[in-house]
């Protein structure tokens, strides 16, 4: 065996069932060992799409996602994805080629120091400079991104390194790292605490991110808050992580959150944040939301409790595990009172549009889509103001919600729709994204034609990057600059072009008949959604 067979044993030790990847001479060693295994190998269309398809796939499967690009700019290709799954704790192994390990450090050709370049968005990195240690570095590599806080981990291995020859394959059945020993069992006096203060509370709130998500708690934490009906918020992150018509669900928070939600966590005299870091789009003013309240922050990163706000009660640990306890508890709370006030602020904060019937309504679009879609589907939104709509229209119910929340990528949602295509092969999955965004991914129609990968992608077109110009409408009082797309391809020709079937919609008159067609399609399909240019999320 050399180095590259190796790489292969191990992710087939790791039950890898697919990795997304680009091939480069720096990394041909590994895809000429792949040949001889049954691990599946999609060809993406540029680098930063497999990261994004890794994302995808792991966030929708539980399991790791794997992205391989070779030397230089295909390691450096990645970074935005590698970033886009660090900001959102998205656990991904990302191997990378390099150039032989004697000519590190000359500025060869397709030479990058791939390791330095991504240090402060991974939660550790590996220069492999010896095959014999393959099995060590990826059995780490699998643990460390897949435990804790997740998140994505680089191993970049030498071209020569690949083809070194190995004497003998053995892979670790256990991990032994001295100095990294996440904390998943909460702390018992800290649970008690909580139920203490819950108990004592008469309008306690709790906000889910995308923590409860990652760490498979959301069974536990729906048991928890049914039996002590407990009325919940969430962020971005952790929408799907209740069904959005549940009674006891009030919606996103933040700055595009909805206003009875905002107004929930306001009014609340005890606050507990679950799996999410207090950051500056859910909590624009932490000192001020959290004034005047007890803030119970549940968080498996000890890092994230108290950085953004000082905590009354911290707890750390995984959800899974803390809920589960928690759930174990005695306790005497009613907040049948509160929740009814809420439940009055839900019918009467309904955010009115003003809608223009030339154009497609993209909020009743949305919900319309949300209601037609198979109850398990993953409905993936991309960023700008398709992303806001989404977040506010989009109706879930037993499936998932995916997007970009802590790095706002644009050009996310086509891939990771593929990623989570390809992991859940029985599962509906729609892709949301504006006519810019479109732009950015629209190479990887290329991939689900040659893989058939099934999935629905739904383009708003304004004409604009919409988010920016909405925020210059503001701003700088109509001075747009740079937000004008005029040379946008017709996208009926594209459709053409790669053999996929297409829809236009211009308005709402035929938009259940359209959408009806639209879903019926077995294979990859797009839908031209047109919106009015001026339209504001």
């Amino acid at each position: 065996m050399n180095g590259a067979d190796v790489l292969i044993k191990c992710l087939e030790k790791e039950n890898v069932e697919v990795i997304f990847g680009y091939p480069g001479v720096a990394i041909c060693p590994f895809f000429d060992s792949i040949t001889n295994s049954p691990i599946q190998s999609i060809l993406i269309r540029t680098e930063q799409n497999a990261a994004h398809a890794a994302n995808g796939y792991a966030r929708t499967t539980g399991k790791v996602g794997v992205c391989v690009a070779t030397s230089g700019p295909g390691a450096t290709n990645l970074i935005t994805g590698i970033a886009t799954a660090f900001a959102d704790s998205i656990p991904l192994v990302c191997i990378t080629g390099q150039v032989d390990s004697e000519l590190l450090g000359s500025d060869v050709f397709q030479e990058a120091d791939i390791t330095g370049a991504v240090e402060s968005f991974v939660k550790y990195s590996y220069l492999v400079r010896d095959a014999e240690e393959l099995p060590r570095i990826m059995k780490e590599a699998f643990y460390i991104a897949n435990s804790g806080r997740r998140g994505p981990v680089l191993i970049d291995i030498p071209i020569d390194i690949q083809n070194q020859q190995v004497s003998r394959f053995k892979y670790p059945e256990e991990v032994h790292l001295r100095t990294y020993k996440p904390t998943v069992k909460g702390n018992t006096v800290q649970i008690h605490k909580v139920i203490k203060e819950l108990e004592k509370a008469k309008k306690p709130i709790i906000c889910v991110g995308g923590g409860i998500m990652l760490s498979n708690a959301k069974e536990s934490f729906m048991e928890f808050v049914e039996k002590y009906r407990l009325p919940v918020v969430s962020t971005m992150m952790g929408i799907s992580v209740m069904p959005t018509e549940h009674p006891l669900y009030f919606g996103m928070v933040g700055n595009n959150g909805k206003p009875c939600a905002n107004r929930a966590m306001n009014e609340s005299d005890v606050l507990v944040m679950v799996g999410a870091r207090v950051a500056d789009r859910a909590v624009s003013q932490p000192d001020l939301i959290t004034r005047n309240k007890i803030l119970i922050h549940i968080d498996v990163d000890p890092a994230e409790i108290g950085k953004n706000a000082i905590s009354t009660i911290p707890l750390v640990g995984d959800a899974g595990h803390i809920f589960e306890d928690l759930y174990k508890e005695e306790y005497t709370g009613n907040h049948e009172a509160w929740i009814r006030d809420l439940q009055e602020y839900r019918k009467t904060m309904l955010v009115h549009r003003k809608v223009n019937p030339a154009y497609v309504d993209p909020a009743a679009l949305i919900r319309l889509l949300s209601i037609k879609m198979e109850e398990n589907g993953i409905y993936v939104a991309d960023v700008g103001q398709n992303q806001m709509w989404s977040c506010a229209y989009h109706i879930v119910k037993k499936g998932r919600f995916l997007t970009s929340g802590g790095m706002g990528t644009m050009g996310y949602s086509i891939p990771a729709a593929m990623g989570a295509k390809v992991g859940n092969p029985d599962r509906q999955v729609v892709a949301v994204c504006g006519d810019g965004a479109f732009q950015m991914s629209m190479m990887e129609l290329a991939t689900m034609v040659q893989h058939g990968i099934d999935v629905k992608i739904v383009i708003f077109n304004n004409g604009y990057l919409g988010m920016v110009r909405q925020y210059q409408h503001f701003t700088y009082k109509d001075n747009y600059s740079a937000v004008d797309l005029t040379g946008n391809p017709d996208l009926r020709h594209i459709a053409a072009a790669y053999g996929i079937p297409f829809y236009r919609l211009s308005n709402m008159e035929d938009a259940e008949e359209t959408l009806n067609a639209f879903l019926r399609e077995e294979g990859l399909v797009l839908m031209e959604c047109m919106i009015d240019p001026m339209d504001l999320a």
